[in-house]
């Protein structure tokens, strides 16, 4: 696709990295209708908002259950719950993801234990697993990070030869399949967050847990609410995590469009590697895995580059905003020091660290945009090489 014309003719103003403004123009009479209709009720806690938008995302995930709570945070943390994880047992994940994947393990008084990643994917390496599994490990938390779906079968063998749950980190996931299942219906639970930049999101916190067993989907609903069925009256010791009737009624509104944002997130990852090749860049850019058998949502759009950090400065420098996930591995940080994971001891995880990057991507992301990021790579590296020769270094 040739842009070039359209980009010089371009002022050079910033791009923006995630605009939800586009995207709540579009939308914004079918919301503010649902929000006044929530408001007009005056009933905010749970609900029949609630109680619709879980009918909804369980026939979109396609599990007969779905609970709504106040964060993926919170939803991972209910799932080891309701799997009755605790002191004493270990659950195995990921050190490259947010640091609420292995929070919630440690906020349940169990350890997490850490296994690197393929460098390809970013996530968990189905093969470095049954290593690490010991007899007090009880559940695998795979991470389906920013948007690809980890490789799950042999996971699931895995857990099935030890007895072990799966609960699947669908946080940055919803809509991505896996060899035709949809993310969210493969493990024991899928846990997933309606933070405000998330291929769905609200306006706030939100998250969900979905599960193919009802006995699960009981204990859920009963943890998210102080433990309790009848007011006053707790059975369990839970926490307070519902999700509100106004979350929930905006989520019913973004879910319908959901398929072809997804649509149009695939089509700028598209648009991307057709630009990096068109630029001769693919042999220094390490465009996204894509594979018809793992569908990708492309909730971020990270490439592995050299010279990440000057490339970043640089393209800061044009107005190109980008970001790092994760700057840092979890085993490396203060607060699992515990642990006593050392550096050099999840060396993909490590390097990815060092070398991703991620570039703007969302439905509403111009064209002319992406020409314009891809450019400014391309001109980065070509003055790499210009420098390169001028001190007398041969590439």
């Amino acid at each position: 696709m040739e842009l070039t014309s359209t980009v010089a003719r371009k002022a050079k103003a910033s791009i923006s990295f995630f605009d939800l403004q586009a995207q709540f123009a579009k939308i914004r009479i079918e919301i503010l209708q649902a929000v006044e209709s929530v408001l007009e009720s005056q009933h905010f806690i749970l609900g029949q908002p609630v109680e619709l938008f879980e009918q909804e995302a369980a026939a979109y995930i396609e599990v007969p259950f779905a609970v709504g709570c106040a964060s993926g945070t919170d939803a991972l943390y209910l799932a080891l719950c309701a799997q009755g994880i605790g002191p004493g047992d270990e659950v195995i994940t990921t050190p490259f993801t947010f640091v609420a994947t292995a929070g919630s393990i440690a906020r349940t008084g169990a350890k997490p234990v850490f296994v690197d990643i393929i460098p390809e994917t970013f996530n968990i390496n189905p093969a470095l697993i049954e290593q690490a599994v010991t007899p007090n490990t009880r559940a695998i938390i795979p991470v389906h990070l920013f948007g690809l779906s980890a490789d799950m079968d042999p996971i699931l063998a895995i857990a099935k030869k030890h007895s072990l749950a799966i609960i699947e980190d669908a946080a940055q996931a919803i809509g991505s399949t896996y060899r035709g299942k949809k993310i969210g219906s493969i493990g024991d639970f899928g846990c997933f967050s309606f933070f405000p930049s998330k291929n769905l999101g609200c306006a706030g916190d939100g998250g969900m847990v979905t599960t193919q067993n009802k006995a699960m989907a009981d204990r859920l609903n009963l943890l998210r609410a102080h433990g309790t069925r009848r007011k006053y009256h707790s059975e369990i010791i839970g926490i307070n995590s519902r999700l509100d009737a106004l979350q929930a009624a905006i989520l019913r509104v973004k879910i319908k469009h959901l398929d072809n944002w997804t649509k149009a997130r695939q089509e700028r990852a598209s648009l991307y590697s057709e630009l990096f090749d068109q630029y001769k860049l693919s042999n220094i850019v390490i465009a996204p895995h894509a594979s018809s058998e793992f569908g990708h949502v492309y909730n971020q759009y990270v490439i592995r580059c050299e010279n990440r950090d000057s490339l970043r400065n640089y393209l800061q420098d044009q107005g190109v905003p980008t970001a790092v996930y994760y700057p840092e591995p979890l085993h490396l940080q203060p607060a699992f020091d515990y642990l006593n994971y050392t550096k050099g001891s999840m060396p993909e995880s490590e390097k990815a660290c060092a070398d991703s990057l991620a570039l703007p991507v969302y439905p509403e992301l111009p064209l002319e945009d992406q020409e314009r990021v891809v450019q400014s790579i391309a001109d980065f590296y070509a003055s790499k090489v210009q420098n390169a020769r001028g001190n007398g270094i041969h590439e």
